[in-house]
């Protein structure tokens, strides 16, 4: 099935075999498997560890960071997903999944995953009537700047030196950034219709199974 590029402007065909799981536990998980289907990609919800086990990379969507964080544990997921990271799993939190991937969170009442080498400010822009808009330069996405939707977000107020900065605001606010296999946003490109951010991190779990075949790791069976 064929996949739009990260450029939106072409078209490139899509592994036959790569699944991208969305974290279905709460949030708007239903948004990000509509932009992955549109871009041609086999997509599921992950509620399990087979599911999780299933899939060549993760997306972790926006909703309430303590409740997703505390349904990681009490569906077992949490730890098992941090094994999973640290094989090389690709993960991408989007507002509440940036959080969760964050190593330091302050006033989360439940443990994050803690794999990203960031500092995350809970609801840094105030509550949901200063949800805002703005367009952001992203490096590694091509063309028109992006329309980033933001609602009771994060901001990364601090990242490590293994972290690369990928967009900010005109104030230097860091809202994008990536380590490694590692992507955080703190808007929600799911609720557009530009799947430019989609295609990035599409392309980072390619990149991610093109290495495991090469490098004779295996995938886990389906």
């Amino acid at each position: 099935m064929p996949r739009v590029s990260r450029t939106a402007a072409a078209v490139t065909p899509a592994p036959a075999d790569v699944r991208v799981g969305v974290l279905a536990l709460q949030g708007d998980f239903a948004e990000h498997l509509v932009a992955l289907r549109t871009l041609g990609v086999d997509a599921i919800e992950v509620r399990t560890l087979d599911q999780l086990r299933s899939v060549d990379g993760l997306i972790i969507p926006g909703g309430e960071s303590t409740t997703i964080a505390r349904l990681l544990i009490a569906f077992d997921l949490l730890e098992p997903l941090r094994d999973l990271i640290a094989k090389g799993l690709p993960v991408w939190g989007t507002c509440a999944g940036a959080i969760l991937l964050a190593k330091r969170v302050p006033n989360l009442d439940r443990p994050p995953l803690a794999v990203m080498d960031i500092t995350v400010e809970r609801n840094a822009f105030g509550r949901q009537v200063d949800s805002f808009e703005a367009d952001l330069k992203v490096a590694g996405i091509e063309g028109a700047p992006l329309r980033a939707i933001f609602i009771r977000a994060p901001l990364i107020s601090r990242a490590g030196r293994s972290v690369s900065v990928l967009a900010t605001l005109n104030d230097g606010t860091i809202v994008a950034a990536r380590q490694g296999h590692l992507l955080a946003t703190s808007f929600h490109p799911e609720l557009t219709e530009d799947r430019r951010m989609h295609g990035l991190f599409l392309q980072m779990v390619d990149e991610a199974v093109v290495f495991r075949a090469t490098s004779g790791s295996g995938r886990p069976p389906r």
